[in-house]
């Protein structure tokens, strides 16, 4: 084994060592060879036991899994997006493209250790710190690495960005200005479903039920069955759409981001701001809400996991507490009661 430092003396006579791998030198504050050899061969031994036990861990580890020393956070982002529906795959083949993950790519996991992952931590990117989470626990729960490298109290809290419903005024004024009559019909759908806009995009002629006046699908997402009740608002916007095939012949050919994108500039364009695609499903379950529509109703619209109808029904949800002094008195009357009887 390549021994890490070596010595030499300078002109002075004080002994100084060089870092071979480095090349960084230091002063070892002696003239005395004796002591100064010793004082090397400390500095040699400190670095070479970690080394030594890294050798032995590669060893036994091989033994047991020959790809054990190999494997890189390139394998584990390649096998976790593998896995999962195709919205999954997809989103996360996009987010491992990023640059953030370059310093780890290559890494090899027995390699790695905290301050590789504290490195991505000050770019304070929340979404990459996210998926950065989810790759680690997906190597460890594979087994690829024996302990977390970062204990689960250190990893930045994730702060929810605060989200909100599109408001009527805010539809209408983007029902106005909008020229296309396909992204119309496609919004006033959105407006009048909550639908996610991947889900609404995709659907055809078939998930219409006329007989019994619903709309039935599956959601991309989850797989969640999704039912909703024909208005007789959006029984217009459908009139107005193909009675076969895809709906929206068009949109439905777009990726998620370009349907995204292409909403966002046409906001951008009229001052409507703060508001992406996925507001009108938060702005259906407000307004669910506010009707009193009950939230397995609410649920079975827009799917049982949807996070839109779990924020909108908890959302400034109030909890009025009585005051001590009348459950109090409740008591003093309820004892005079049985008293009497």
């Amino acid at each position: 084994m390549k021994t890490r430092f070596k010595l030499f003396r300078r002109d002075n006579g004080v002994f100084y060592t060089e870092n071979t791998t480095s090349g960084k030198q230091a002063s070892l504050r002696t003239r005395d060879e004796t002591e100064a050899r010793s004082l090397l061969n400390a500095r040699n031994e400190a670095q070479r036991q970690p080394v030594l036990n890294l050798h032995l861990a590669r060893a036994y580890l091989t033994a047991s899994d020959p790809a054990f020393i190999e494997r890189t956070w390139q394998t584990v982002m390649e096998q976790l997006q593998s896995r999962g529906k195709d919205t999954s795959r997809e989103r996360y083949a996009s987010v491992f493209k990023s640059p953030s993950f370059n310093g780890l790519r290559s890494k090899k996991l027995l390699e790695t250790t905290a301050d590789d992952f504290f490195a991505v931590f000050k770019e304070n990117k929340v979404a990459i710190t996210y998926f950065l989470k989810r790759l680690h626990n997906f190597a460890l729960s594979l087994g690829w690495i024996a302990l977390p490298i970062v204990a689960p109290y250190l990893w930045p809290k994730y702060v929810a960005k605060d989200r909100r419903g599109i408001t009527r005024e805010e539809q209408e004024t983007i029902l106005v200005h909008e020229k296309k009559a396909e992204w119309k019909l496609f919004l006033e759908l959105l407006w009048e479903t909550g639908a996610a806009q991947g889900d609404a995009a995709n659907l055809t002629a078939e998930h219409v039920d006329w007989s019994s006046r619903t709309i039935t699908y599956f959601r991309q997402k989850t797989g969640s069955r999704a039912q909703f009740t024909i208005s007789k608002t959006l029984e217009k916007v459908l009139s107005h759409l193909p009675t076969t095939g895809a709906l929206f012949p068009k949109l439905s050919t777009f990726t998620a981001n370009d349907r995204a994108s292409r909403f966002r500039r046409r906001c951008h364009r009229i001052g409507v701001t703060g508001v992406t695609l996925h507001s009108y499903r938060y702005a259906w379950a407000e307004r669910a809400k506010v009707v009193g529509m009950p939230e397995r109703f609410a649920q079975a619209a827009l799917g049982h996991n949807s996070k839109a109808i779990h924020r909108a029904y908890a959302k400034k949800a109030e909890i009025v507490v009585p005051s001590l002094e009348e459950y109090e008195t409740k008591a003093a009357a309820g004892l005079q009661t049985a008293k009497a009887n």
